[in-house]
């Protein structure tokens, strides 16, 4: 591939992200943030100033044909494409037949919508969600779903495996930001259930340690039993590297998608209120692992977690 690629989001993921992208040398790639912070990070890459390139607008991306998007939200990643506030969108400056792959956790309603005025300009986004947090983030291997058949996935494969080690096509357009929000759905519950087990064993004066321990060895074990408990929960660091807000905007987009489809889940209503509540209680950086913090202090007022 010899069109220069742009990447638009420099965030937590998307830093290393654009890291392992940049280690390919045949590849040129314009990066954009909003933030000065992470462009002067670009600077210690070892391939910045002669393949990677840091921007500080849109004006750069009319020679890309494929741009990656890793933003918080939708309403970011609308912003970003079709402008803000009076400013022109990366829309305004792509050719037609480019490719815009959306790799944040976006809401599959506004990604649909999104496909739908984009196609009007000969331009097409695919959803390309990402699991596996920072970690795999910066060591390559993250899980990539990507929204579109076998054959989509096999034009996008040399971009995508520098990013993850694992390709899954999901479907239709739209389907792997809706399989993103179910599954992080079904992550939050286990995380809020380990909070709340948690919660009654300190009431109990069990031994916590043990008590993980048991859940890993048990039926109980989970991603968050295994990866959160012991490393940022029992010593209530609280330091796992996801924020709290992103949880619960995945657990509102789940939600959304519920309502819209009219299937009764208790469960996750439940469980949606419950994170919405921990964000308005809790620091506005909290991580999702302070979700202990929010169950503990209900459960124990005179004994407050820090």
């Amino acid at each position: 591939m010899h069109e220069p690629i742009g990447f638009i989001g420099l965030g937590a993921m998307g830093l290393p992200m654009l890291a392992n992208l940049s280690r390919d040398q045949q590849l040129t790639i314009y990066a954009h943030d909003l933030s000065e912070i992470p462009l002067r990070k670009l600077e210690s890459e070892a391939a910045f100033g002669r393949t990677l390139f840091g921007n500080r607008t849109l004006e750069p991306f009319r020679q890309c044909v494929i741009v990656i998007t890793m933003l918080p939200n939708s309403r970011a990643t609308n912003a970003a494409i079709l402008g803000a506030d009076g400013s022109k969108g990366l829309a305004h400056f792509l050719p037609r037949g480019s490719t815009i792959i959306d790799m944040g956790s976006s809401d599959p309603i506004e990604t649909m919508r999104l496909i739908s005025i984009l196609a009007e300009s000969g331009i097409r986004l695919i959803d390309a969600p990402v699991s596996g947090a920072v970690a795999k983030a910066r060591t390559g291997e993250l899980s990539i779903m990507v929204g579109g058949d076998a054959a989509v996935v096999e034009e996008l494969r040399p971009i995508l495996a520098r990013m993850g080690s694992r390709l899954i096509p999901t479907g239709k357009p739209a389907s792997a930001h809706a399989m993103k929000a179910l599954n992080n759905y079904v992550y939050a519950a286990g995380l809020l259930a380990v909070a709340e087990a948690t919660a009654i064993a300190e009431a109990m004066e069990l031994n916590t340690a043990i008590f993980a321990d048991v859940l890993n060895a048990s039926s109980g074990r989970n991603v968050a039993s295994e990866t959160k408990l012991k490393p940022f929960i029992l010593p209530r660091t609280y330091s796992g590297g996801f924020a709290l807000s992103l949880q619960a905007k995945d657990l509102a987009i789940a939600h959304n998608l519920q309502q819209k489809y009219a299937v009764e889940t208790p469960q996750l209503e439940l469980c949606a209120a419950l994170w919405a509540e921990a964000l308005q209680v809790l620091p506005e950086n909290a991580d999702n692992t302070a979700i202990h913090r929010f169950i503990h202090n209900r459960v124990h007022p005179a004994t407050k977690a820090n």
